[in-house]
């Protein structure tokens, strides 16, 4: 059988993406031009905004591997890490540096990029960020038993938002950031901080 449009039109989304994914990491999200990735996918300029509303859309697409892949490798980690809440963590930020440094650009890509002014995110890809997450909520549940589901999901934002914050200075080598010598060292430290801090939260809610 051969191709149906449905199926070209799939092969032209997905050389689109990857081209896409190849220039951001390469030339980073403000060096992404959509001439230069439809030269890549062999493809001419209009045949892009056929394939996607426009270049927002193709930066989403792009996002969302990225993020599946984070995803699998946090995932991972937390398998690797079986034993205590604690391990279990530190494991996940050893996997989160390891990503972002070894992906630093397709990374910062998940975070820079804006849509325009109006325009909402679809719910696809809400849910596709969840799993940075639902992969904490385990964990933060052990240490932290007496949370609700609604408290124990924004101690897990803020855990994450933590980690984060630290890489993300790190990376982008601000002033107040963390050596990069040092970067996984002081994530472990956090870490350790913070669930030191759930588990005297547990104990005292305990007696």
């Amino acid at each position: 059988m051969g191709n149906t449009r449905d199926e070209k039109r799939a092969a032209l989304r997905s050389r689109l993406i990857e081209a896409a994914e190849d220039q951001i990491a390469r030339h980073g999200i403000g060096g992404l031009k959509a001439r230069a990735v439809t030269t890549q996918a062999g493809c001419a300029l209009g045949a892009l905004y056929t394939a996607f509303e426009d270049l927002d859309m193709l930066i989403l697409h792009v996002n969302a591997r990225t993020l599946e892949r984070l995803g699998s490798a946090l995932k991972s980690a937390l398998g690797e890490g079986q034993g205590t809440p604690a391990q279990a963590l530190q494991a996940m930020a050893r996997a989160y540096v390891d990503f972002a440094c070894a992906n630093r650009a397709l990374w910062i890509a998940l975070f820079e990029h804006r849509l325009p002014e109006g325009v909402e995110t679809p719910d696809w890809h809400k849910q596709d960020h969840a799993v940075l997450i639902e992969v904490l909520i385990g964990p933060l549940s052990q240490l932290r038993p007496d949370l609700a589901q609604e408290a124990l999901v924004l101690r897990a934002r803020t855990t994450f938002a933590a980690v984060h914050g630290v890489v993300l200075l790190a990376l982008q080598g601000r002033f107040v950031g963390v050596p990069m010598a040092q970067l996984h060292a002081e994530v472990a430290a956090l870490v350790e901080t913070m669930t030191r801090g759930s588990e005297r939260g547990q104990a005292e809610t305990a007696r």
